[in-house]
């Protein structure tokens, strides 16, 4: 099959090229507990340049990327859970122990055996792909294969960092980053809590006029202060000095989630200095929002569906991988990034 492989670190901003676009070897049939599917799309990931470059490492290599990815079920060793011929999703959850006090409170996203799909176990670059079914996810019928690819990630975890705001409706708000996730989050917003405000910070001029078209209530640089104190930000951004700038603009009592698995490394006159009395006191929080429980993927696609959602994605050919790769890392994004595998 055809599919594009992480063979080693690499840094995307001096090799644009890091996936080889292969002809492997598959394993023909699933084993008992897994299904097989034929993938149609994939959503492409930040995460994905995390593990390119050596931030988030692959158990070993080469590992085929992507954690976004909807398929046809071609197989099923599991038929109470899946069909030949049903659709089925891939998250960045792949499995976990199934037995510790996480996994039997539905937070196996913080289980210590933990694997994710595209990092520890091959993932939806791929023309096929195996996967545990009872990690796999029925999509709705309303969405095309573009569309309910990013719903698997950039749209669960940031249903996740949602959730634990504590947002409640006349609330503001801010998003720090506006590309796959945060985009799909002022869609829930803007249908969950509609008196809430939502106030945006991105570097990107054409991010920030995204976010108006989307409904923003107010945009800015990462930096430039908001017209109001808020309640909460989820920051998605890839870097630390976001983390910085958002502590200055909550409200006492105000929570920061981290919507990232990794940062990248920071200059030296980029050093995360928290002033406690300027950015800390007052009880206000710093939280992250770790991976994803299956829970969250399956609320999320059921709101999804409630709300007729409809992300807005650019779509490119399994071999251009690399090229979608690279315009994330250099911030040309409007939605989300989606590859279209058969």
């Amino acid at each position: 099959m055809k599919a594009m492989l992480v063979t080693g670190v690499s840094d995307l901003s001096k090799n644009k090229t890091p996936l080889e676009y292969s002809d492997i070897d598959f394993k023909l049939w699933p084993e008992e507990g897994e299904i097989m599917m034929q993938v149609q799309t994939c959503g492409v990931c930040h995460t994905e340049i995390d593990i390119i470059e050596g931030r988030t490492p692959p158990l070993s290599y080469p590992v085929i990327p992507g954690h976004q990815a909807v398929g046809i079920v071609i197989g099923s060793r599991v038929p109470e859970l899946f069909q030949q011929g049903d659709r089925a999703g891939a998250a960045w959850i792949n499995s976990s122990c199934g037995k510790c006090r996480y996994c039997l409170n539905d937070q196996e996203n913080l289980c210590a055996e933990f694997l994710a799909t595209g990092r520890d176990r091959n993932g939806g670059y791929a023309e096929y792909m195996i996967m545990p079914g009872a990690y796999a996810f029925k999509i709705p019928d309303q969405f095309t294969n573009e569309e309910a690819a990013p719903l698997l990630c950039a749209g669960a975890i940031g249903y996740r960092s949602l959730r634990l705001t504590n947002l409640s409706d006349g609330e503001y708000l801010g998003l720090s980053g506006f590309g796959a996730s945060a985009h799909l989050v002022l869609k829930m917003v803007k249908f969950r809590y509609p008196a809430a405000k939502v106030f945006v910070f991105a570097r990107s001029e054409k991010e920030r006029e995204f976010a108006l078209e989307l409904g923003a209530d107010w945009t800015g640089d990462t930096g430039d202060a908001p017209p109001e104190k808020l309640k909460a930000v989820i920051d998605t951004t890839p870097v630390w000095k976001p983390v910085v700038d958002a502590m200055n603009f909550l409200q006492p009592g105000g929570r920061l989630v981290i919507n990232a698995i990794r940062k990248e490394n920071i200059d030296k006159d980029e050093l995360l200095l928290l002033d406690y009395t300027k950015h800390l006191w007052m009880e206000k929080e710093i939280k992250s929002a770790a991976n994803v429980a299956r829970r969250d993927v399956k609320e999320f696609l059921e709101l999804a569906a409630e709300m007729k959602m409809k992300p807005e994605v650019q779509i490119y050919p399994l071999k251009d991988a690399n090229q979608a790769l690279v315009e994330l890392k250099e911030r040309k994004i409007r939605g989300a990034k989606v590859l279209k595998i058969t």
